[in-house]
């Protein structure tokens, strides 16, 4: 089967599309034909080399961590109910820019009817911490909310969450293209923060960063005394983590966004749930083949996209 391979760290050119053997349900495992793989910005910022010391995955290596596909084998253990079921999951390991790989059994969510597999793996890791943050974060009716990096596949979630919430949502992004697209999801305001000086007249209860560097420091900035920041994205360099007790405004850093199995379970399978009601709605803003990984790579790098990024399988 086809997989996705980092030869070496280095840019988008180091992945390429390698022949490896098929994979095997071993104890407590399922095996997934994967129709469509999640792609993270952090999977390129490891690729590239960097965030050795909180990933210590050392080439060669198959990316990718997580995949919606359909069950075609179960190891012993596993409950062969589960053949033929449409399924996502987050992988506890590497290996998801392949057409099949195997999985914990117990990790797997089922996608409910109705809602496409492209969907729900947009919702794997997104849908997941969007939900987390949310719940943690604590949006209340009435609030002003700033959510950074607004056009991407997690801050469109949020915008959407906060909106429900009864919040008068601030999206922030780069680029009037970005913005169009999270006043269609519920920013009642959008800012550019690629122009000098940008601002939230007034200020805001709270912010979901998604950005970090000087984009996540001039949020925090506009957080109200005794409101709520949250750092989670590094794209601008760096998480922004400024002292907040200095000011009254909680921070919360990344370790918020670090669920269990269990939790990450819990959260995935509401993801789905909401996306399938209509409550939720994934924006899926590109997808590449498979061995177009190094494209969907270097389009993520160079902020040449919109919502989630999916490799097809």
């Amino acid at each position: 089967m086809r997989a996705v391979r980092v030869e070496r760290f280095g840019g988008p050119e180091v992945l390429t599309v390698a022949e490896v053997p098929h994979p095997v349900a071993g104890p407590g495992q399922a095996v997934v034909a994967v129709a469509a793989a999640d792609v993270l910005f952090v999977e390129a910022q490891v690729r590239a080399g960097a965030g050795g010391e909180y990933f210590p995955v050392r080439p060669p290596y198959v990316p990718g961590h997580g995949v919606a596909g359909r069950v075609i084998a179960v190891g012993s253990g596993v409950d062969d109910g589960w053949i033929g079921r449409r399924v996502a999951g987050q992988l506890r390991d590497d290996g998801g820019y392949a057409e099949r790989v195997a999985v914990a059994a117990e990790d797997l969510v089922p996608v409910p009817d109705g809602l496409d597999l492209r969907e729900a793996a947009a919702l794997l890791h997104d849908g997941v911490t969007a939900l987390g943050l949310a719940e943690s974060t604590g949006v209340r009716e009435g609030e002003r909310v700033l959510v950074t990096a607004a056009a991407g596949g997690l801050g469109i979630l949020l915008v959407q969450l906060a909106h429900a919430a009864g919040a008068t949502v601030v999206g922030a992004a780069r680029g009037e293209r970005k913005l169009d697209l999270i006043r269609t999801h519920g920013a009642l305001v959008a800012v550019d923060y690629s122009e000098p000086g940008w601002t939230v007249p007034g200020g805001v209860d709270v912010v979901f960063d998604g950005a970090g560097g000087e984009i996540g420091r001039a949020a925090f900035d506009l957080t109200v005394s005794g409101g709520r920041f949250s750092a989670h994205g590094t794209p601008a360099g760096g998480f922004a983590l400024p002292a907040g007790e200095r000011r009254g405004v909680t921070v919360r850093g990344i370790e918020q966004v670090r669920f269990a199995p269990h939790e990450a379970r819990r959260l995935l399978a509401r993801a789905l749930s909401e996306a399938a009601a209509g409550r939720l709605r994934p924006v899926i803003g590109q997808t590449f083949p498979l061995e177009r990984a190094a494209e969907a790579h270097a389009a993520i790098e160079g902020r040449a996209v919109v919502g989630k990024t999916l490799l097809l399988a």
